[in-house]
């Protein structure tokens, strides 16, 4: 339903694609956000050990493999 809805209107806005709308909605998120929560986000980089950030990575891919297209 998304990636239609996306579809949708990047083509009334005459775009190719829709990477500029998930942009647009990335900044106005990132602008909604108040210091102290960009400064909590800023602060978890790096948190992860080695062999944490394999597993991470590990479920992130096993969780796409499952992903379906609509």
């Amino acid at each position: 339903m998304q990636h239609r809805a996306l579809s949708a209107v990047a083509q009334r806005r005459g775009l190719r694609g829709f990477s500029q709308l998930v942009q647009e909605a990335l900044d106005a998120y990132l602008r909604d956000l108040d210091a102290g929560e960009i400064d909590m986000l800023l602060g978890l980089e790096g948190i992860l050990d080695e062999q944490e950030e394999q597993d991470v990575r590990r479920r992130i891919e096993q969780a796409r493999a499952t992903w379906r297209a609509s």
